[in-house]
């Protein structure tokens, strides 16, 4: 497990990618602006920091050049924009920053760059910037390059107890949006428990994007707490 801190000034965009990166397994920090995320590194050493580009006060590529100017990149930086360029991405690794994701990021390139900045030393100021791939098919708009490594397989967990049952019966006598939200909630509360609360498996099970299917169980009210897996994928 690591700790990993997320910077970024959008209350939604934080409290999302903490509840993925939690579901994974991770301790997660939150920090809106620079000087919150200057805190909490000094304070905790995180293993990673995924880091906005655009904030209101001292911007993400600011903070990452002081951070390398004061030879504090101990730990590896994942830049993020919803207005990234080219010459963004390729200034943010000469800083030290090990990856660029353009928003909206998509899970399957937050974990996979997750992974990869984990498993890789921190990068130092006076080495030569990691490599970023660019597609053409997204004119201006940097991404992270697919990789050949496959996530890692997901370990065995310890059944949990017995969840909603395969056949149940609903109240009909009922408007059809209530009938159709009891339905759907007793639906993914039984794939989840079948599941071992494995967030992954249910959206394959089920055919929605996992970010969607988060928010699908906020709003059905379905509790996560008692889903939550002690490992990661």
């Amino acid at each position: 497990m690591a700790t990993i801190l997320v910077v970024d000034d959008e209350l939604g965009i934080r409290g999302l990618l903490s509840e993925i990166l939690s579901d994974e397994g991770h301790t997660v920090e939150l920090a809106e602006n620079a000087a919150e995320a200057r805190a909490v590194r000094e304070r905790l050493r995180p293993d990673l920091v995924l880091l906005d580009i655009w904030m209101p006060d001292v911007d993400g590529i600011t903070l990452l050049k002081e951070w390398s100017a004061a030879s504090m990149l101990t730990m590896p930086v994942i830049m993020m924009s919803g207005h990234g360029t080219i010459d963004t991405a390729v200034e943010a690794t000469k800083h030290g920053a090990s990856a660029f994701l353009e928003k909206p990021i998509t899970l399957q390139k937050l974990l996979r760059a997750v992974e990869q900045a984990l498993v890789k030393p921190a990068p130092r100021s006076n080495t030569a910037p990691t490599v970023i791939g660019y597609r053409n098919d997204l004119v201006g708009a940097p991404v992270l390059d697919s990789m050949s490594a496959g996530l890692p397989s997901q370990p065995l967990q310890p059944a949990l107890p017995m969840g909603p049952q395969a056949e149940q019966s609903f109240d009909l006598d009922r408007p059809l949006r209530e009938a159709r939200d009891a339905f759907e909630k007793s639906y993914f509360e039984f794939h989840l428990a079948k599941e071992n609360g494995s967030m992954t498996r249910v959206a394959e099970k089920t055919g929605l994007e996992r970010t969607h299917l988060y928010r699908k169980l906020k709003q059905l009210g379905v509790d996560l707490s008692r889903n939550k897996r002690g490992g990661v994928l």
